[in-house]
């Protein structure tokens, strides 16, 4: 599936709805937020284990919360610095999309078609049982593909423009996996916001 529309889509899946806004802030408003993101936040870059070789994990990430509270995937763990004005407006113009309160978001710097974030869920313990994750998309256009974990023929991909915003709603992070690949087009930087509300266990 291929998709791409000036209006709200609302896509109800086997086990999952998600709702895509193509252009839920305007360009100007877009352009502004990736330049002050790109040259504000404190991008870090991290070290994943994967099958037991360690590498830099390939995009670059940073933390903010309105708690103190830590973010762990993929044996790393994050600790937030507090929320910047910039990031509050967009949390309030999100939450009242997604008519839902964020605690946390985690910011994704993708330099390239070299960096990408492979076949995942958010099913972290600390996100709860099912998961609400806002995905705000700022600069180069990347495709993000996601399957179903058992049903073969459930495979998608939205391509996520510049000002986009797509949340993930219902039990998809239990039931589905999703990935950034990478791609050897010659694409600019695109930062990715995902707001999440993450509790103390």
């Amino acid at each position: 599936m291929d998709l791409f529309s000036e209006e709200k889509i609302v896509l109800k899946l086997p086990d999952a709805e998600l709702v895509y806004l193509p252009k839920f802030i305007t360009l100007e408003k877009a352009n502004f937020y990736f330049e002050h993101l790109k040259s504000n936040t404190n991008w870090q870059q991290d070290y994943i284990t994967v099958f037991g070789k360690t590498y830099k994990q390939p995009r670059l990430t940073a933390l903010y919360a309105n708690n103190n509270i830590n973010y762990s995937y993929s044996n790393i763990s994050m600790k937030p610095s507090p929320f910047t004005s910039e990031l509050l407006d967009l949390k309030q113009k999100i939450e009242q999309e997604a008519q839902h309160k964020f605690t946390t978001v985690l910011l994704n710097l993708y330099r390239n078609g070299n960096d990408s974030n492979g076949w995942h869920a958010d099913n972290e313990k600390k996100l709860g049982i099912n998961p609400i994750i806002a995905s705000l998309s700022l600069g180069a256009i990347r495709t993000f593909h996601f399957k179903h974990r058992h049903l073969k023929t459930e495979r998608h991909k939205i391509e996520l423009q510049h000002g986009s915003l797509l949340i993930m709603k219902g039990t998809m992070q239990h039931y589905w996996l999703h990935q950034i690949s990478k791609t050897k087009k010659d694409i600019g930087e695109r930062i990715n916001l995902t707001f999440r509300t993450i509790k103390s266990i």
